[in-house]
């Protein structure tokens, strides 16, 4: 390997496409257990190397130079052979810096609250001192010296102006998670997440809902990566480039996440965009049909409503962890909101907005079988959609109309 990442667990990292986006090598990535780390970088069969969790602290005694930043810090992400020394740097540094300006969040004179102590952390810290914030604390579930519990940080410290969380809590495949309830503190300015995958976490989402600038970590990953493709190579990188892979790569990781009425178009049109862009078409209804085994109308002879929609929840939540897919919903998915932040964590939502009269009841639609459930059913849901989705599409016109559209604003 002559350049690439090494780390214990790395299935969902975006590592290589950016640094090929980049464009000047072959970037690998490498799985290494923690019994193989100290012959693997004794070794040193590479050229340059990024390091991720959990080694960015275990590799610094192998290294013949630190950089002065990463030495303060005390986590290190690059690391350089130059005729077999090795130079360690940490360029997380100025891709969480880049993501902070990027969202124009000010930390000068500010209470900022961590979350978590490991390197990233670190990172974090050096950052918003350097940035001026006036308080710094970081909260720890171990009790760790110098940090505070969470239980304090939402009870005491909850005048915290600058959240940053440096934790895997909501990582993918526990996209779940959600490390502490922002709700309680009532100055919040900002909140970045260091985690990529999915690009919105529940706690990015939960700061959207109150309109509080944030943002996930995929904006960081890709400066720190140029940064350190610079290091590798020894020359200045453009910088600019950095929100061009950034704006390629989420355009590319997102899912258009169709949502609206039963008969609204979503499969048909789902299948236009899926054969347009070349992404996997995942109709909701498809899955909970493979997972019951029998007709969804077949299915509601025998079960409740609840019963239903508790499988429609495992269904959506399945898609909504891929990426870079079209998704086609079922008319009623969007009514729970556990659906509906699942399928917003890697996904746009577009509603085809269609006119009860150009409507069709069908049988094979349990809830909207005939004329009048299908009006009742669109008196209720359609304020929901609106609510909940990001994009509004007429999808009275042409079909070829809904499909530009969506097009459009995937540009």
């Amino acid at each position: 390997m002559k350049y690439g990442l090494i780390g214990e667990k790395l299935g969902h990292s975006f590592s290589k496409e950016i640094h090929e986006m980049i464009g000047y090598y072959k970037y690998e990535i490498h799985e290494v257990a923690r019994d193989d780390i100290d012959a693997f970088m004794k070794e040193k069969d590479f050229v340059g190397i990024n390091v991720t969790i959990p080694y960015k602290e275990t590799v610094i005694p192998y290294l013949d130079y630190i950089s002065e930043q990463a030495s303060s810090i005390g986590a290190v992400n690059t690391i350089v052979n130059v005729d077999g020394k090795l130079y360690g740097h940490n360029t997380d540094y100025f891709g969480m810096l880049a993501l902070i300006k990027k969202n124009n969040i000010d930390c000068k004179n500010k209470k900022v609250l961590i979350l978590g102590t490991g390197g990233t952390s670190k990172t974090a810290y050096a950052v918003v001192k350097d940035l001026g914030a006036s308080v710094i604390l970081k909260a720890s579930i171990n009790n760790e010296i110098g940090t505070i519990t969470y239980e304090d940080a939402v009870n005491i410290h909850n005048d915290a102006e600058v959240i940053i969380n440096t934790t895997p809590v909501g990582m993918y495949p526990k996209n779940d998670g959600c490390i502490i309830d922002i709700n309680k503190f009532s100055k919040l300015e900002g909140l970045i997440d260091v985690v990529y995958n999915p690009l919105r976490t529940n706690l990015v989402l939960n700061a959207n809902k109150l309109n509080i600038p944030s943002e996930g970590g995929l904006y960081m990953l890709v400066g720190q990566a140029v940064y350190a493709c610079g290091l590798f190579l020894d020359k200045e990188i453009d910088l600019s480039v950095i929100d061009t892979i950034f704006n390629k790569l989420k355009n590319d990781k997102e899912n258009i996440v169709l949502i609206g009425m039963p008969s609204s178009g979503k499969t048909t049109i789902g299948k236009i965009l899926s054969e347009k862009l070349n992404k996997e078409l995942v109709d909701t209804d498809d899955l909970i049909v493979n997972k019951i085994g029998m007709s969804i109308a077949d299915f509601m002879k025998t079960h409740t409503e609840k019963e239903f929609r508790d499988i429609e929840t495992i269904c959506v939540k399945e898609a909504a962890k891929m990426s870079s897919i079209v998704i086609a919903t079922g008319g009623g998915a969007i009514l729970r909101d556990e659906n509906v932040n699942a399928l917003k964590q890697n996904g746009t939502l577009y509603f085809l907005k269609r006119d009860l009269e150009l409507l069709t009841p069908t049988s094979s639609r349990p809830f909207s079988s005939d004329l009048e459930a299908l009006k009742k059913r669109y008196t209720e849901r359609l304020p929901i959609y609106e609510s909940v989705c990001d994009v509004c599409v007429d999808n009275n016109q042409d079909i070829n109309f809904t499909v530009d559209t969506i097009l459009g604003d995937k540009k």
